[in-house]
């Protein structure tokens, strides 16, 4: 048998009772049992963890600890270059693609509307989940702890606040995804980027109001919905700056999918409360 001391930091103690955080944990395990079981014993998932260090030196997740080992567990870093140790993952996604479970529709939905390749099912399993992720290079979103440590998981991210713009929020300032964001060039409904098209392409799938209103139009190949600037692209233009201030501020010009983002005007629908809404509704399940 092994005593192993373990001590998470900064935001991984949010995964721990109340009684246990920021202070030394002393487990006694079998001797050589890889990190990652100890680590997910005390209920942090895999992915959350970035740097691993035992008496100096970084380690990886299937190091195995020895009696009288001291383990610092440090969470995915936002600021601190990390590179001289050994990171957890091969690589960095720096063109992140999500895949968000069942729970998180709203948000996926949100994703998309900042550009971001964003897969979204509700009724999938765990399994399959992990499966897809692994194998499109995704990074995994969700509520559930549990699914984070399934050992198929190597890019994930535990959602902590509740609200969908607050998961946003959350998402867009953890993974610094500022500089990544490129709005409104993807259908919120079917992920497909979208391209643009004349209104005489598509006359019968925009209301005449509409065509008289407005010369430049898009249209999703994947599904066929049409795109405008509609009276809301300024409210959400707002809600897209709010994210990054001042990072979007002055923002480039931006090509995807065919269609081009700009800082003094993005694309969005005609209809929605407080953004924008597809012509043809398509709420999450």
């Amino acid at each position: 048998m092994a005593k192993v001391t373990l001590r998470f930091y900064a935001e991984l103690n949010d995964f721990l009772p109340a009684g246990r955080r920021r202070r030394d944990l002393t487990l006694i395990c079998s001797a050589q049992s890889p990190v990652r079981h100890l680590i997910e014993g005390c209920g942090v998932p895999h992915t959350e963890v970035e740097l691993i260090v035992r008496g100096g030196e970084s380690i990886g997740l299937e190091s195995q600890v020895a009696d009288g080992d001291r383990i610092a567990i440090y969470p995915m870093f936002e600021a601190f270059d990390v590179r001289p140790v050994l990171r957890l993952r091969a690589r960095p996604l720096r063109h992140p693609r999500f895949l968000a479970d069942a729970h998180l529709g709203a948000l996926a939905r949100g994703l998309r509307m900042l550009g971001f390749d964003t897969i979204w099912h509700n009724d999938l399993g765990d399994a399959v989940l992990v499966g897809q992720a692994a194998a499109e290079g995704r990074i995994l979103l969700t509520r559930d702890r549990q699914l984070l440590m399934r050992r198929g998981v190597t890019h994930g991210c535990y959602l902590r606040q509740g609200s969908t713009g607050a998961q946003l929020g959350e998402l867009v300032q953890r993974l610094q995804l500022c500089a990544e964001i490129a709005p409104f060039t993807r259908c919120l409904v079917c992920n497909e980027g979208i391209v643009p098209v004349t209104a005489e392409a598509v006359p019968d799938l925009v209301p005449p109001a509409v065509l008289a209103r407005h010369d430049e139009l898009w249209r999703c190949p994947g599904c066929n919905r049409i795109y405008w600037k509609g009276s809301h692209w300024a409210a959400m233009h707002r809600r897209i700056a709010d994210l990054c201030a001042p990072t979007l501020g002055c923002a480039a010009e931006t090509a995807a999918g065919g269609a081009t983002a700009r800082p003094q005007g993005h694309l969005v629908t005609d209809q929605g409360p407080r953004g924008c809404r597809e012509r043809v509704t398509n709420r999450d399940a």
